[in-house]
């Protein structure tokens, strides 16, 4: 059937907050807005983001994409944005120092403000609010008033994402991405990570090969390459009366430009529901997430509905199995896809298999859990004679306490310290390295 922009609303859709009729006068005057406002990418950026993902498809580079779980309001400043962004940059160095490929850049970041729920409602000590859906939405704190869904946030979001993409691509264009800073980072990390002999060793290379080209005379001054960064956006596509102005025509294809890619999430990919009616009628590179409870052939029907040209460089599948389940779920799924003929992106999604609850009550994640996962994507990969194309990541640049272990041994009693998500638990910037550089070791 013929695609608009606003086709969705004529499709059953989940994970929404529950608006009053009032409200929905005021969201679709805030869309008119949003529709007038300039894009947060653009075409090109779009494009681009397209194109270097068929060159993953291909095996010939790697997809990194991570961030928080969920965007905050309160944790947008300058000090946030630029660890993490720093955090990505040494990512992105281990990964081609081990692949020996170009590392395509995504973040979780510049509108990751949705979140599905399992339940519409929480109940603390007895008292029951609705849940907390991300910023976009309404408010963490635990009142009636905060907990009730405010469409002024669609316009808090443009804005904050806004000046959160011109902050990120800035410190991208501006020298910052200097390999030079990455192995002033490198050593820093070293000082810290009790000097771990094999992630030493990777790290020594890729300073060793900083040093070779600076020897060379190809310095972050006279060498564009050497200081600069292409970084593409990412979120979930789950609230569509924010993604939908966003909407633009352009040369006769429809453009979604509140980010370069967006993705569906595992409770709202249904063939028969608004949000893969909605993505399937934009150019952006997609992604759909696949847990244990994919019905393969539903999720052949939905890769054909979004790509049915069955073009390269248009669909990524994140797997999120857990690292108990993994290996007897994503192998059939796997050769189902292989054997249908459609050509996609294989990614792992380490993150949403692996909640736990400890036993003080934080949810939480295990690191050796991530890295298991991690392991045996590439294992059943390799074994299937499939492309293992990426890693998906909840983290952020920050020291926080919210995943247990790694190298600074984080246990369940430390994780009040620095608990700061506003979601799920993600992983700290020691932990995110230390997950890349065991990556590279254990695969490369």
């Amino acid at each position: 059937m013929n695609w608009n922009r606003k086709s969705w609303q004529k499709f059953p859709i989940t994970q929404q907050p529950q608006y009053s009729a009032e409200d929905f006068t005021k969201i679709e005057e805030i869309k008119e807005q949003i529709s007038n406002f300039p894009g947060i990418v653009s075409k090109t950026s779009i494009q681009n983001l397209r194109s270097s993902l068929v060159k993953v498809q291909r095996g010939e580079a790697f997809l990194l994409q991570g961030g928080d779980c969920a965007e905050s309001f309160s944790g947008f400043n300058t000090q946030n944005l630029t660890n993490y962004f720093r955090l990505f940059l040494q990512m992105n160095a281990v990964l081609m120092e081990g692949f020996k490929k170009p590392v395509v850049k995504i973040g979780r970041i510049a509108g990751q403000y949705a979140k599905p729920r399992s339940s519409d409602f929480e109940e603390i000590n007895g008292v029951k609010m609705p849940s907390y859906r991300g910023d976009i939405i309404n408010s963490i704190e635990f009142n009636e008033q905060a907990r009730k869904p405010n469409p002024n946030r669609l316009l808090e979001t443009y804005f904050h994402s806004v000046a959160t993409y011109n902050f990120i691509q800035s410190l991208a264009r501006d020298g910052f991405a200097s390999f030079s800073n990455v192995f002033k980072w490198n050593e820093e990390f070293l000082s810290v990570a009790n000097r771990n002999t094999e992630f030493e060793r990777i790290i020594n290379k890729i300073n060793n090969h900083i040093n070779f080209f600076q020897n060379c005379g190809y310095s972050p001054s006279n060498s564009e390459k050497l200081q600069q960064a292409d970084f593409f956006t990412s979120h979930e596509a789950l609230l569509l009366h924010y993604e939908e102005p966003f909407v633009r025509e352009i040369d006769g294809k429809n453009y979604c430009l509140s980010a370069d890619q967006l993705w569906i999430g595992d409770r709202t990919r249904k063939i028969t529901h608004a949000h893969v009616e909605f993505l399937r009628g934009i150019e952006n590179a997609v992604g759909i997430k696949v847990g244990s409870s994919t019905d393969c052939h539903e999720l052949v029907e939905i890769i054909k509905a979004v790509n049915p040209k069955n073009e390269e460089g248009k669909v990524i599948l994140i797997a999120r199995m857990g690292a108990e389940k993994i290996n007897e779920f994503l192998p059939p799924i796997v050769e189902n896809i292989s054997n249908s003929g459609v050509g996609v992106i294989w990614q792992i999604d380490p993150m949403h298999g692996n909640i736990v609850k400890a036993e003080n009550g934080y949810k939480t994640r295990r690191v050796s859990d991530i890295s298991s996962e991690i392991l045996s994507f590439f294992k059943i990969h390799k074994e299937l004679g499939t492309y293992a194309g990426g890693v998906h990541l909840e983290m952020t640049g920050n020291d926080v306490t919210e995943c247990l272990g790694g190298f600074q041994n984080i246990i369940d009693s430390d994780l009040s310290k620095r608990y700061h998500t506003h979601c799920d638990p993600r992983l700290n910037s020691s932990q995110s390295l230390e997950i890349m550089l065991q990556l590279v070791n254990d695969i490369c």
